[in-house]
C-alpha cells in the first residue's frame, strides 16, 4: 500500500510530550485532564490541519473531553493519536485508540513513579541524609525531576516510532484494531463499574415459616441471587445515560448523585 506523505516530524511530537507537562494545570471535575491534553497537542493540530480550519475544530472540540491518564504516559497517547491524524485516520478510530490506552498506561505510570522510582530514589537518598549529606533532599528532587522527563520524552518517542511505523501498514485495518480497542474499554468500564461503584439496598423483612420459626429475608441477597452487582451496573448505565444523551456535566451529576445518596440513607433504601 502507498504511504501517505505526512506533516509531523520527530520534532512535533517531542514538543507535544513537553508540553503534556501541563497536562493538569486546567484540572477541573467536568473533563480532567480534557483542556490540558488539548493544548499538548494543539500546535501539532495547527500543524496538520494548516489548511482546513473547519476539520482544526472539529478536531479539537473532540479532544476537549473528559481524560485520566498518568501524566507521564500521557506522551504515548498524544503520539499515537497525532499520528493517526497526520495519517488522515478518521477522529472516531483515534479516540478508539485514545480512550483503550487510558487504563492499562495510567496503571503502569502510577506503579513505575509511585512504587518504583519514588521509593528508590527515597531510600537511596534517605540514607545520604541519615549520614549528613546536605545535598540530600535536594539530589532526591532532581533525581526525580530527570527520571520523570526522561520517561515522558521516552513515552513520546515510542509513541511516535511506533505510530508512524506501523498506522500506515496498518491502516486498511484500524476501524478493526478500533472496534478491538473499543470492546477492550467497555470492558474496563464494566469491572470497574461493578468494584468501585457502591450501591445496595439493606430493606429486610421477616417471614414466618411453616414450623413457626422466623427467617430474615434480605431484598439484596434476593437482588444478588437473580444478577449480581445489579444496582452498582444500573446506575452506571443510567449516569453513561445523563452524559451521553442528556449531555450531563460533571457537577450536576454529582449533585443528584449526592442527592440520590443522603435521601436513600435517610429513608433506609439505600446503604
Amino acid at each position: 500500500m502507498e504511504s501517505k506523505k505526512t506533516t509531523l516530524t520527530q520534532k512535533d511530537y517531542m514538543i507535544t510530550a513537553a508540553r503534556s507537562y501541563f497536562l493538569q494545570n486546567s484540572f477541573n471535575y467536568n473533563t480532567y485532564q480534557g483542556i490540558g491534553y488539548l493544548y499538548s497537542i494543539l500546535p501539532a493540530l495547527k500543524k496538520v490541519y494548516k489548511n482546513d480550519s473547519d476539520e482544526l475544530k472539529k478536531r479539537a472540540i473532540a479532544n476537549v473531553e473528559f481524560y485520566n491518564v498518568n501524566p507521564h504516559m500521557a506522551p504515548f497517547v498524544t503520539s499515537m493519536q497525532l499520528a493517526m491524524y497526520d495519517h488522515g485516520e478518521d477522529i472516531d478510530d483515534a479516540r478508539s485508540i485514545k480512550m483503550a490506552l487510558m487504563g492499562p498506561l495510567s496503571g503502569i505510570g502510577d506503579s513505575l513513579a509511585q512504587f518504583g522510582i519514588a521509593p528508590l530514589f527515597s531510600t537511596i537518598f534517605a540514607g545520604l541524609a541519615l549520614d549528613g549529606l546536605g545535598f540530600a533532599p535536594m539530589g532526591f528532587w532532581l533525581s526525580m525531576l530527570l527520571s520523570m522527563f526522561a520517561i515522558k520524552m521516552f513515552m513520546g518517542y515510542l509513541g511516535f516510532k511506533l505510530g508512524t511505523s506501523i498506522i500506515d501498514t496498518l491502516s486498511d485495518k484500524i476501524t478493526r484494531i478500533s472496534a478491538a480497542a473499543n470492546i477492550v474499554g467497555v470492558t474496563v468500564i464494566a469491572g470497574l463499574s461493578t468494584t468501585f461503584v457502591k450501591a445496595n439496598i439493606p430493606i429486610e423483612y421477616v417471614s414466618k415459616m411453616a414450623d413457626g420459626t422466623e427467617q430474615i429475608i434480605s431484598l439484596q441477597e434476593i437482588l444478588d441471587k437473580i444478577l449480581p452487582k445489579m444496582l452498582p451496573v444500573a446506575l452506571t448505565i443510567i449516569v453513561y445515560y445523563l452524559v451521553k444523551k442528556r449531555n450531563w456535566s460533571t457537577y450536576r451529576l454529582l449533585a443528584l448523585l449526592f442527592t440520590i445518596g443522603i435521601l436513600g440513607s435517610l429513608l433506609g433504601i439505600l446503604g
